[in-house]
């Protein structure tokens, strides 16, 4: 039987019909069907952005323009028969890149790292049993039990809510516990009004409730929202981009003065060969060759910093724009908070007593 899993108005339907689509029951798949059905549909996970490469990410430090002029001025350095200077410039631009590299390979290390340390667990029935499963395992058709603290894990319909409220700040910006039910939800209605469903990325704040997968993975409203992410184009910092400009302007005035020095020299009757040399040589001096260097290692020194203090830096540029923001708007719950009261002390009977651990893991 071929599942009905591209609607989108599973609200719309009694939870008999939502389980008829997706051909399951209350009781959850078997553990076979929800094999077979992995295979077809493929992991419940976001779709990330395909990884970069060491070796292109070591590329990437020589998109900078000043690092375009300097490996210029190698060429125009040895091909002058310059060789210590070239090698000499050669030395400083492999370790402003090589700097570079080391700190942002680093830190895409330490996502990953922190990423597999956070892979979360679904609590599903399977073949009848409750039983937990890796999330990135949901398929549809699975059974979902949500307590009070829970993650969902992907979006889903519900077929049994018991006082059940979810927070969807991260999805839909709603700062309250969404109250849910079971009932179907008539007409086209926006993702926060869908009271009979719950949502990747939310969490369940109060009472427990037994749901359906309706679907996983980018299919889910959280993973539609990180498809539009993907497609936001990556901009330079305004440090890459004053650092372009004066690279320019200092190419366009090196070349500029060192041909009309070339020139003035030949007509005033020097030899055209030695006044080429000459001028090569003078467009290679005006080129700051520890200037790469030098950014890096400040912002290096700022990303450094940062780690002292928690924060992780993927790219070096954005040391350099964080640190000239005056506000940063962004939304609180979910964002800068995991919206989970937490317990500090606790005052009984003249006592007080501290208490430890996070939101619903005291």
């Amino acid at each position: 039987m071929a599942l009905k899993t591209q609607t989108a108005n599973w609200h719309n339907l009694e939870t008999e019909s939502v389980l008829a689509a997706l051909n399951s029951a209350q009781g959850g798949l078997s553990q076979s069907e929800a094999e077979s059905r992995l295979a077809e549909f493929g992991p419940n996970e976001l779709v990330r952005k395909k990884k970069v490469s060491p070796w292109m990410l070591f590329l990437e430090q020589f998109k900078n323009l000043l690092i375009i002029i300097l490996l210029v001025a190698v060429g125009l350095s040895a091909a002058l028969g310059e060789v210590v200077d070239a090698i000499v410039i050669g030395v400083i631009i492999v370790f402003a890149a090589g700097l570079g590299f080391i700190q942002e390979y680093r830190a895409e290390r330490s996502m990953e790292a922190l990423q597999k340390m956070a892979a979360p667990t679904a609590t599903v029935l399977r073949d009848g049993q409750e039983t937990d499963v890796p999330a990135r395992e949901l398929v549809p058709g699975d059974v979902l039990i949500i307590r009070t603290g829970d993650r969902v894990p992907a979006d889903a319909r519900l077929i049994e809510a018991v006082n059940l409220r979810t927070e969807e700040a991260p999805l839909t910006g709603e700062s309250v516990p969404v109250e849910k039910m079971n009932v179907a939800i008539p007409g086209e209605v926006s993702v926060g009004d869908r009271k009979n469903m719950v949502f990747a990325g939310t969490a369940a704040v109060y009472g427990r409730g037994l749901a359906v997968v309706t679907t996983t993975g980018m299919n889910t409203e959280f993973g539609r929202i990180a498809a539009l992410l993907q497609e936001v184009k990556e901009e330079q910092t305004p440090l890459q981009v004053n650092l372009d400009r004066m690279g320019r302007w200092i190419a366009i005035g090196a070349l500029s003065l060192a041909f009309a020095l070339v020139v003035i020299a030949i007509m005033r009757g020097h030899e055209f060969l030695e006044m080429l040399i000459w001028g090569v040589s003078l467009a290679v001096a005006a080129v700051p060759e520890a200037l790469p260097a030098i950014v890096t290692i400040s912002l290096s020194i700022g990303v450094r910093r940062m780690v002292q203090r928690h924060a992780l830096v993927r790219k070096l540029s954005a040391v350099e724009t964080l640190g000239s923001t005056t506000y940063i708007c962004s939304d609180k719950t979910g964002t800068l908070t995991q919206d989970q009261m937490t317990i500090r002390r606790v005052h009984s009977d003249g006592t007080t007593f501290e208490v430890t651990g996070v939101g619903y893991e005291p």
